[in-house]
């Protein structure tokens, strides 16, 4: 039974932190005058950096950009940068370990952005910003089509 444990595949998480935030609100006070029927812009990328061995830190940077107005004012810019510290034992295959960086570990921050990218939208005086789910794993995937074409440097969406 321990050797069965041994051998298994496992990812741990050791620590999820905010390695940076921001909010802007370049027309404040006046954005707050406007009528508030909001476009939103969403921009996400991964970036993985190996700590030592098999520990590696995840980065998710989310931004979104909303802005409203036929003018299309920015109201707000919200940035998070949400990372995690994972252990990843068993996984010696290297394509199965970049699929679990590269998706399983964005998925698993995904919860803990969403909540910082709302937290800092209300606390900037605005509506809640819920973020629908993503699907990492399709994220995943077309990076990887993009970089078999020549043109994925990041895990981008």
């Amino acid at each position: 039974m321990a050797e069965e444990q041994a051998g298994a595949k496992q990812v741990v998480m050791q620590k999820v932190f905010i390695h940076d935030a921001s909010l802007e609100v370049p027309k404040a006070p006046q954005i707050f005058t406007r009528k508030w029927e909001p476009k939103v812009d969403l921009s996400i990328n991964t970036a993985v950096q190996r700590v030592e061995g098999e520990t590696y830190q995840v980065t998710l940077t989310v931004t979104v950009t909303t802005t409203v107005g036929e003018e299309a004012e920015v109201a707000y810019i919200c940035e998070i940068q949400q990372a995690g510290i994972f252990v990843l034992q068993g996984i010696t295959d290297d394509a199965e370990r970049r699929a679990v960086l590269g998706a399983y570990c964005p998925n698993v921050l995904f919860p803990f952005t969403r909540e910082a990218v709302n937290d800092f939208v209300q606390r900037g005086g605005f509506p809640q910003m819920l973020l629908q789910p993503v699907n990492f794993d399709a994220v995943y995937q077309q990076h990887l089509a993009q970089q078999a074409d020549g043109d994925g440097d990041g895990i981008r969406h």
